[in-house]
């Protein structure tokens, strides 16, 4: 959980439906260096571009985009559409409008694919509860506490020791474009949560010619499983933040 392109989405798009930048800034942003293609869009009858994409949506009346987090047992968000939860589930990831839905599929390191799945006819799904941003920071830093404390009584340095050190003092994560009047809090949650997304991947990866048994591997998934839940919530609220 590091990269989260329809979070970009969310944002820049949301910020240039609102008038909060401009379409070059905001396809820039969400560009970047790879290569976009976009299916499925209404009015197209073939994959467009990403910046052909950007504006259709006026034409559909879109005003803002959500970003979903979804996971087995909890797809809050993700509205009744065939074929949508299945590759949202596999992608991690879905940016929501009012009117479509996309979700990124990436091909490799300069490709992303993406999939529309308009919402005509769908039955309205009311938007998950938006975290408090402070409420997501302190939820973090309580996870954290937790997880380093059950995770010191399992020995979890046996077999990764970078864990401790990570979870600790997290290395310097890179902060995401996002629009300049973004909410400043929700920067700092975000760069925090992608730290810690890095340490729910040393912490569930097992270090080479490490011993870990099936009772240790399972009580270490359980303490970082709070983590988890923490991280994927902040990511969220800082995604959906709107300026005042």
């Amino acid at each position: 959980m590091h990269d989260f392109p329809a979070g970009r989405f969310a944002v820049w798009a949301t910020a240039w439906l609102s008038g909060r930048t401009s379409y070059d800034q905001a396809l820039d942003a969400l560009s970047g260096t790879s290569a976009h293609r976009v299916a499925g869009v209404p009015g197209t009858g073939e994959a467009v571009s990403l910046g052909r994409a950007l504006t259709e949506l006026r034409g559909l009346g879109e005003r803002r985009f959500r970003l979903v987090l979804p996971v087995a047992g909890d797809v809050r968000g993700l509205p009744r559409v065939p074929g949508l939860a299945p590759l949202a589930l596999e992608s991690g990831q879905a940016a929501v409008g009012e009117h479509l839905v996309l979700v990124p599929e990436p091909l490799g390191p300069e490709v992303v694919q993406w999939t529309a799945f308009p919402l005509a006819g769908a039955p309205p799904v009311p938007p998950p509860p938006e975290g408090n941003l402070r409420a997501v920071s302190g939820a973090l830093d309580l996870a954290v506490a937790d997880a380093a404390r059950i995770l010191a009584g399992l020995d979890v340095a046996k077999w990764n020791p970078e864990v401790p050190a990570r979870l600790s003092d997290p290395a310097t994560a890179r902060a995401p474009e996002l629009p300049g009047d973004h909410e400043p809090l929700a920067l700092s949650v975000l760069v925090r949560a992608r730290r810690l997304a890095t340490v729910l991947d040393l912490a569930t990866a097992d270090a080479p010619g490490a011993a870990v048994n099936h009772a240790q591997a399972a009580a270490r998934d359980e303490a970082l499983r709070p983590l988890a839940t923490a991280v994927r919530e902040a990511v969220t609220a800082a995604f959906n933040a709107v300026p005042r």
